[in-house]
Order: C-alpha cells, then sequence, then structure tokens
C-alpha cells in the first residue's frame, strides 16, 4: 500500500498544533505537504520486494573461459544509504558494504544498491536493516557467502541524548562461508573501515 499522503497531511497539521504551532503561519503552511511528499520518498520500500531485485542474473560461465567459476568474493563498497530509525523517526545515514562468494550466477551490482535502498526505504533499525540485506542476498542469489557492514551515523545519538556528532554505528551481518571470522578478515581488511575491524576483534 502506497503512502496515504492525505493522511500524512492531516497528521501533520495535528502534530504542529500539538506542540503548541499555528500550521496555518506563512513559514509552516506548505509543511504538511512538504511532508507528505518526503514520507511517500522516505518510505517507498515498505511494500517493496527486495527479492524483485535480484531476479535477473547473469551467467558467468557463458564466455571465453566457460569452464572457469568465480574464486573470490565480489564486493561491492560504499554504497550510500539513508534510513529513518523506527524508534525516534529520526534520520540516520552512511555507507553499505556488500560482499558475496558467486557461483555460476551473479547480478548486475546495481541490483544490489536496489536492495539496500528497498529495504532503507522503510521504518528501521541498523541492525535488522544489515540482516536483512544479507537475508535477501544469500537466499534469492546462488551465493556460498554474505558478508553486509554498515556504518551509519544517528540523529537519536547525535541531535539528542548524549548528542555525540562524530559517533557512528557499525553492525556486521554474515551468511555462510562468512559465518567463519577468519573466512571475512581479508573483506573486512578490503573494506578499510576501522569501525568494522574493531568490531571484528570484539566479535
Amino acid at each position: 500500500m502506497a503512502v496515504d499522503r492525505e493522511r500524512v497531511e492531516r497528521l501533520t497539521r495535528e502534530l504542529l498544533e500539538a506542540i503548541g504551532e499555528d500550521p496555518d503561519r506563512p513559514g509552516l503552511k506548505q509543511t504538511p505537504s512538504r511532508m507528505a511528499e518526503l514520507y511517500a520518498e522516505m518510505f517507498a520500500g515498505v511494500d517493496e520486494d527486495p527479492a524483485a531485485h535480484l531476479a535477473r542474473t547473469i551467467s558467468v560461465t557463458r564466455g571465453p573461459a566457460p569452464d572457469t567459476l568465480p574464486s573470490g568474493a565480489v564486493l561491492l563498497r560504499d554504497i550510500r544509504f539513508r534510513s529513518v530509525c523506527e524508534h525516534h523517526l529520526l534520520p540516520f545515514a552512511g555507507v553499505a558494504h556488500l560482499a558475496y562468494l558467486p557461483g555460476e550466477q551473479v547480478v548486475g551490482l546495481g541490483a544490489l544498491v536496489k536492495v539496500v535502498e528497498t529495504l532503507a526505504s522503510r521504518p528501521q533499525v541498523q541492525e535488522r536493516l544489515g540482516e536483512q540485506i544479507a537475508d535477501a542476498i544469500a537466499e534469492h542469489l546462488d551465493t556460498r557467502g554474505v558478508l553486509v557492514v554498515l556504518d551509519a551515523t544517528h540523529g537519536c545519538v547525535t541531535m539528542r541524548g548524549g548528542r555525540q556528532p562524530f559517533a557512528s554505528t557499525v553492525t556486521v551481518a554474515a551468511r555462510g562461508e562468512f559465518t567463519d571470522p577468519v573466512a571475512r578478515t581479508e573483506l573486512i581488511t578490503l573494506i578499510g573501515a576501522s569501525g568494522a575491524a574493531s568490531h571484528e576483534a570484539r566479535a
């Protein structure tokens, strides 16, 4: 179901009134419609199936060397994403690093980006987001292992409470062969994220 923009506008007016504001004053008059447009974009992934982006695969054995299969991981680094924390509806944003060990079939790299964007475009917590990305890739691609590292800054940390503007959160989700910390050490090094490396040291 698509975002109900009319309802978002109505509720935004109520929210502004609830905090003691006048939704009809010049600076706020367009805010309800702007919020409806924003929410339609930010939560576009609520009813979207991330697996749909992985349906079209590419055979790697049909080429100059038909008996050759990939021997190493496919790593896509620094996918920028933004999401909304479901606890306070404040934004969090950062980068995702995805790796998988392909079999005979691979997927276009843009499809991996779409998986991240779809799952991030809904109320989320970072820990679950990483696990959902890993599950989507592991369940719908021909793969022997999946690794997802997310490094993000959260509005609920930078804007409220302790107000730590430089604090970021790193999460790691692994499937298949990459559940072995030794097997994913090379990838963590390639990602080059100091936060991810320190996380691995604690795992």
